[in-house]
């Protein structure tokens, strides 16, 4: 396959190690001007953080950018692992949804990664999961803010895209997003990075990725989006000419072991509706009390 961003090194890592950081996609002023909002959502002041009594916040979404415009390098990175523009459903959406790290585990010494950190777990909280899923051809991490050692970067297991495609292989049905054997699957992984950088950076990962939270004891807010991006129609690892598999679905035939394999879905896909949205829903009202009084309006 022929790749118009990344380098074949570059590549060769993701199929090796499921992960590629792409560098300075947007400027800090840009990130800043995307965060405006955000503390005043969370309901925190930023140089308090002895306020902060929620140590992880998930906001829902309020306003997108399309990230071809945004990012172009990131969307140019995604364009190639996923085998190019007409097998992406689009556009690319990224949205204020903020996830902040405002002090998880800093009430204990900090725990470098490993199969013993808790929370271990693989992205996709809203649908069926099964071998060829289109739901989320890449998992990413987007930097808002310095995601610095010990403060608050995400854990990835870069062994465990084989690991979850035998565990899917091994069941046609699908899985659910909470019916993966967690604790096996991270049992049976042995590298384990700890994910930092910069404001613009952004992390494409294999949507086979297991992922954890990390602690965050350095008292400094962390800020990240995982924009998903789907595909238009499921992975398909039998394709005729072994050239046009992509990235991804190269990564999980190595993984299995295979050249090539005739995976068809032995149940209906399905949604789901994740419990992160109830939880979403609750803040809303709030958010907008502390948005209008920031901006001396009536929420109404």
């Amino acid at each position: 396959m022929h790749y118009e961003y990344l380098t074949g090194e570059q590549v060769e890592h993701f199929l090796a190690h499921g992960y590629v950081v792409i560098k300075g996609c947007f400027t800090t002023e840009a990130a800043r001007q995307w965060l405006q909002d955000a503390w005043v959502r969370f309901g925190y002041d930023p140089a308090a953080p002895q306020t902060w009594a929620e140590k992880r916040i998930h906001l829902s979404s309020r306003s997108y950018v399309d990230a071809r415009e945004f990012a172009p390098n990131a969307w140019l990175a995604a364009r190639d692992l996923l085998g190019g523009e007409d097998r992406m459903a689009l556009p690319w959406l990224w949205s204020d949804g903020f996830i902040a790290n405002l002090g998880v585990g800093d009430d204990r010494p900090w725990q470098p990664p490993s199969a013993a950190v808790p929370g271990w777990h693989k992205d996709g909280d809203f649908f069926r999961h099964f071998l060829d899923s289109p739901e989320q051809g890449l998992l990413t991490l987007v930097l808002w803010t310095q995601m610095r050692h010990q403060g608050g970067g995400t854990f990835v297991a870069a062994d465990s895209v084989p690991v979850v495609a035998r565990f899917l292989a091994e069941h046609p049905e699908g899985v659910l997003p909470d019916g993966f054997d967690t604790a096996r699957l991270i049992g049976e992984c042995n590298e384990f990075v700890e994910m930092t950088g910069e404001p613009g950076d952004v992390v494409l990962l294999h949507p086979y990725m297991l992922h954890a939270t990390s602690q965050n004891v350095l008292g400094l807010g962390r800020i990240i989006t995982n924009p998903p991006i789907a595909l238009r129609e499921p992975m398909n690892f039998n394709r005729p000419e072994a050239a046009d598999f992509s990235p991804v679905e190269l990564a999980v035939l190595r993984g299995l072991g295979v050249d090539r394999l005739d995976f068809r879905p032995a149940a209906p896909r399905e949604a789901v509706v994740p419990r992160r949205v109830l939880a979403q829903q609750a803040r809303a009202a709030a958010e907008e009390q502390r948005l209008a009084a920031a901006r001396g309006t009536d929420p109404a």
